[in-house]
């Protein structure tokens, strides 16, 4: 059982929805429980999605080169997400 209430996916419904819809199209059919935990506070979801797509722009890196950072931080973080 989550420690953090959030709104799961089947029970979203109006804005929160159209926000997992994004989300879930983005993250390759999956709304990670780091995004459900903004769930209650819709507002906070749709501002901590949008900095994501900053993540996963290209730029001078490829995605797989932010991927693999992320996946290292997270590593030495010892977080799972």
């Amino acid at each position: 059982m989550a420690r953090i209430r959030w709104v799961e996916e089947d029970e979203a419904t109006g804005p929160l929805a159209d926000l997992y819809a994004e989300v879930r199209e983005r993250m390759l059919g999956l709304v990670p429980d780091v995004f459900k935990t903004m769930s209650l506070r819709p507002d906070f979801l749709r501002a901590m999605s949008d900095a994501s797509m900053l993540h996963f722009t290209d730029g001078s890196l490829t995605r797989a080169q932010h991927e693999l950072i992320a996946s290292y931080v997270s590593a030495l973080n010892r977080c799972h997400y």
